[in-house]
């Protein structure tokens, strides 16, 4: 018997995604919620935020196309670039100006997408962590 799945867990997934510290936790964890009907993805990002905050949410939707959590479509990777900048602006004050790296987490189910973001923010060594996340709706089409 399969369980329905909410924007919660949705969240979740996602988060995990972008908790996955390397290659092949990221593709096991995606093996994983394959087979309970979730579509995922993650990506790693760096540089110095505010000059990358594009990039970001560009490598948010290129990486949420491939993996065919949205469709090739301004309707999909426009929920897609919304939730990634809802995402980034929760972590906005602590991380303007200075650099950061960390990855993206995008988990889809149903009508459901959120994208989470877990970063590092600092000096050489002198690192805080910072997490957010964003959810949209999107039609089952889309």
């Amino acid at each position: 018997m399969s369980r329905e799945y909410d924007s919660v867990d949705v969240g979740r997934v996602a988060l995990n995604m972008a908790l996955s510290a390397t290659r092949e936790e990221e593709d096991q964890l995606k093996e994983g919620y394959a087979r309970k009907g979730f579509r995922t993805a993650a990506v790693n990002f760096g540089g110095e935020f505010l000059s990358s905050l594009t990039k970001i949410i560009e490598r948010a939707m290129v990486a949420a196309e491939r993996q065919h959590i949205v469709t090739d479509s301004h309707v999909g990777a426009g929920t897609v670039a919304g939730a990634a900048h809802e995402a980034l602006t929760q972590v906005m004050t602590k991380a303007a100006g200075f650099n950061v790296g960390g990855k993206i987490g995008i988990a889809r189910y149903g009508e459901h997408i959120c994208v989470a973001v877990f970063m590092s923010v600092g000096v050489l060594n002198l690192n805080e962590m910072a997490v957010g996340m964003g959810h949209r709706t999107l039609g089952l089409e889309d």
